[in-house]
């Protein structure tokens, strides 16, 4: 059974549950919405403090889009984790990693800076064996701010 939707929003410490991801590269910092393998909305708060700030660029501080395109397959990722998991909390299938494998259809319309919320929409295209193929949208206070086609594949540790 997925995970219970009522437990919404799946906060960061259960993220840090779902994701192998820690600091500086974690980059989602919770789940909103949920509807098991179809889509997912999460969320990452850009802090000035940000690690990647501090030669990216000094004076002018953008989020690399690389970092973006990461946001939205860890956010593809917890999509994944959370539709397999069960309702009895936030355990995850612990050793499961998930690798990315290719992007594509990659799009930059607005620089990300700090004090911006983004706003990940992930949405599960495909499911083949143990490869997903995901699109996603970033977007700043509605807007666009990048999206990609991204396929991640299931790995052993």
């Amino acid at each position: 059974m997925p995970y219970d939707v009522s437990k919404l929003p799946v906060d960061a410490v259960c993220i840090q549950k779902l994701l192998p991801h820690r600091y500086p590269f974690l980059l989602v910092d919770r789940v909103t919405e949920f509807e098991p393998g179809v889509r997912v909305r999460a969320l990452k708060n850009v802090s000035v403090n940000e690690a990647f700030f501090n030669g990216h660029f000094p004076g002018a501080p953008v989020m690399p889009g690389v970092l973006i395109v990461e946001a939205l397959a860890q956010a593809g990722g917890l999509l994944s984790q959370l539709t397999l998991m069960g309702d009895d909390g936030c355990t995850g299938n612990e050793g499961k990693l998930f690798y990315l494998v290719k992007i594509d259809n990659v799009r930059f319309s607005k620089m990300v800076v700090p004090g911006d919320q983004l706003v990940l929409d992930v949405t599960l295209k495909r499911k083949i064996r143990n490869m997903a193929l995901y699109e996603g949208v970033a977007r700043v206070d509605g807007k666009d701010v990048a999206s990609a086609e991204i396929l991640c594949a299931e790995g052993g540790q």
